[in-house]
């Protein structure tokens, strides 16, 4: 095919607002040694053989190794495309719109919409950031990814050296002008292959990216380095072609950190962003962030009197009456479910010997993030963070044979990681928290029902929180352990279970080649609240491993010996950050169900407290959670202060009401429902709770 035009020339326009700026030495150094190696680079690169590009819809395109890029197929299609397009996918991995391709291969062209298209977006755009922070500070960088929630991106800056030691919200604007100029000037993303010794030659003014290199890149190998005008980062990429593609950009928060979490480590300043192709996207994000800010968990919290943090206990929440019964209620949700699912509620120690944990293999993977300790007898201790190695050990306390399988064990015991001080984050990222936990032993040709039978459950308690959910189906990465035998089947059992479970949904799902977990394959399902934000807490995972650890076995009808396959099951994962996202999902308005506070009853004047209380006593005696309001304000503040303080209904009583045996029902939302029984009252009650409402 004939080659499109670039999207940019490899000199930048605007390129004069550069010249106002005196590069520290760093940056000088760096760019010397990328310009060194990047004209050798691309003198050696030269067009090779024709090759085959297959589009999704089948279409073949006939392209031109080490010529033909992503971005030139997008324009053969339409200019439209290709100025709509992020990033590409070459035979399922993300790649550079300007990078050749190499071979014959499957494309895939990602808008914005896509999830690899924002996080590529957000991922230049951190680099947009970045570049605007050495310009004004001339501070050294860390590390500048996309946001965990994919809403957004940050950098953080260490600034000993520099004029400044502190960032505040007074520098956003100047910050902003920069990347106005950045972004005017469509500074091309260029993309270099280094040799270990060359990138820390390139970065050796910079300890932190020198930490990175001898962490990630291996003697012999080599990693990537990316440049827009003056700034050059190691990084993986991919990127969009240029900074103009950015329509939108805005700096929306700062805050202190520490380098990688740890606070013995070096603080940095970390300065928070987002962007979009256009600035419509920008306008409806700012509008969600501002009802994100309103609807936060931890404002909420203190507002509703549901829970608090303290310095005492790091990371460890303290659960105030209110928020234990909503706490309570989400785990005796599970529990209920579980009696009807065939799942066997089991209790497992807090504390065990260190050589569980060596069997298990976290011993030598996760004792970072453990809470280790040494016994009166010097044997060394650690605190569960997870509960499966405790089920295997369960499991193979006693013998069993494949009719007595699946075994379904649930437990809601508390964990503990030892998560880092800079990574805490209200409910979200604690150190103490218990889970819906399972463990389902199986045997292989179980798995299909194991999983399908998850999924239904899960479907059935996302429903009942209103949730939207996607699934995604992460198959072998390339560091496994076990027989690819083994994964290629398990893969595809779990490919049937979800095209089934889809077909009878009516949903779509995913694959995300190579994601799945070194021990097995697993679904991933990221649900989906009313900001539109994504979250990972639900999991079904497969595990072939811990059994093989373990030594677990089962005995089938021929007296043979086999091991089970472990399916790791969680629902609402975390019930502490499930608490935080249902509470910023219902922006602590509470349905009934879960409600801590359900119904609040206002007598008209004092004279009708007695009633009141007659009428509380009789609800709360079949299970409510009521409270009379027999201060001394006058009624209609009474009922201004329940509703704002969420209760569901609000009970008005008088003369009429008492000498009828009635109760006046309004909700929280001013709706006025008239005079009703008791007994009517009840079954309003009865059917809400019944639908989840």
């Amino acid at each position: 095919m004939s080659e499109a035009k670039a999207p940019s020339s490899t000199e930048p326009k605007n390129k004069g607002f550069l010249a106002t700026f005196k590069f520290p030495d760093f940056v000088a150094h760096r760019m010397n040694v990328w310009d060194e190696l990047y004209k050798k680079q691309e003198e050696s690169r030269t067009g090779g053989k024709e090759i085959k590009v297959t589009l999704p819809d089948g279409k073949i395109v006939d392209g031109q190794a080490g010529k033909t890029t992503p971005y030139d197929i997008a324009m053969g299609i339409s200019a439209g495309l290709a100025k709509a397009v992020t990033v590409a996918k070459v035979n399922d991995k993300v790649w550079d719109l300007t990078r050749p391709l190499e071979d014959d291969c499957k494309l895939e062209l990602c808008k914005f919409d896509s999830e690899d298209g924002s996080y590529t977006f957000w991922h230049s755009s951190a680099h947009i950031l970045g570049e605007a922070l050495e310009l004004k500070y001339g501070c050294k960088l860390t590390v500048g990814p996309p946001t965990n929630d994919r809403a957004g991106f940050y950098y953080d800056a260490y600034m000993d050296g520099t004029k400044q030691a502190n960032i505040s919200e007074k520098d956003f604007k100047e910050l902003e002008k920069l990347v106005q100029q950045i972004v005017k000037s469509k500074q091309p993303f260029q993309r270099l292959v280094l040799k270990k010794e060359d990138a820390l030659e390139m970065f050796k003014f910079n300890k932190f990216k020198q930490i990175l290199i001898k962490e990630k890149v291996q003697d012999g190998t080599t990693c990537t380095a990316y440049r827009c005008g003056p700034l050059i980062d190691l990084c993986t990429g991919p990127h969009i072609p240029n900074t103009g593609v950015v329509k939108a950009f805005a700096i929306t928060k700062n805050s202190a950190a520490y380098w990688k979490g740890d606070a013995k480590n070096d603080s940095v300043q970390r300065v928070y962003g987002v962007s979009f192709p256009d600035k419509k996207k920008m306008k409806e994000h700012l509008r969600l962030m501002k009802e994100a800010a309103e609807r936060d968990h931890r404002k909420i919290g203190l507002e509703q009197k549901l829970f608090f943090f303290d310095i005492m206990s790091p990371g460890s929440c303290f659960f105030l009456p209110h928020g234990t019964r909503i706490y309570n209620k989400l785990i005796s949700f599970i529990r209920s479910e579980y009696r009807k699912r065939g799942f066997q509620e089991v209790i497992t120690p807090n504390i065990y010997n260190c050589d569980l944990w060596k069997t298990s293999g976290h011993y030598a993977n996760y004792r970072d993030d453990m809470f280790l300790f040494e016994s009166a007898d010097k044997e060394e201790f650690g605190m569960k963070p997870m509960n499966c190695p405790g089920h295997c050990v369960m499991f193979k306390h006693f013998a069993y044979s494949y009719k007595d399988l699946p075994m379904r064990y649930a437990d809601f015991g508390v964990l503990h990681r030892n998560e880092k001080s800079g990574s805490l984050t209200g409910l979200t990222r604690v150190r103490r928290f218990q889970q819906d936990d399972a463990h389902i032993f199986c045997a292989k040709d179980q798995i299909f029902q194991e999983v399908k039978g998850a999924l239904e459950f899960m479907k059935y308690v996302y429903d009942a929180f209103g949730f939207k959910f996607h699934l995604n189906l992460s198959t072998r990465p390339e560091k496994y352990v076990g027989e690819v035998k083994v994964w290629d089947e398990a893969e595809k059992q779990l490919e049937q279970v979800l095209e089934e479970f889809s077909k009878e949904h009516k949903m779509k799902w995913d694959f995300d080649k190579g994601g799945g977990a070194f021990y097995g394959p697993k679904i991933d399902i990221q649900l989906e609240d009313a900001l539109k934000r994504k979250h990972q807490c639900a999991t079904v995972q497969l595990d072939f491993q811990l059994p093989k650890r373990f030594g677990l076995k089962f005995k089938r009808s021929n007296d043979l010996m086999e091991e089970p396959v472990i399916v790791h099951r969680a629902i609402l994962g975390s019930v502490e950050r499930m608490f935080a996202v249902l509470c910023e999902q219902w922006g602590g308005k509470w349905p009934l169900w879960l409600s801590p506070r359900q119904v609040c009853i206002v007598p008209v004047t004092p004279d009708f407290v007695s009633y009141a209380e007659e009428v509380g006593k009789e609800l709360h005696e079949k299970g409510y959670y009521v409270d009379v309001d027999a201060g001394k304000n006058q009624f209609k503040k009474k009922i201004r202060e329940a509703s704002v303080s969420q209760y569901n209904y609000i009970l008005v009583v008088g003369a009429k009401e008492r000498d009828e045996k009635k109760v006046n029902v309004r909700t929280r939302g001013n709706q006025v429902l008239g005079a009703k029984t008791m007994p009517e009252f009840i079954k309003i009650l009865e059917d809400d709770i019944a639908d989840f409402k």
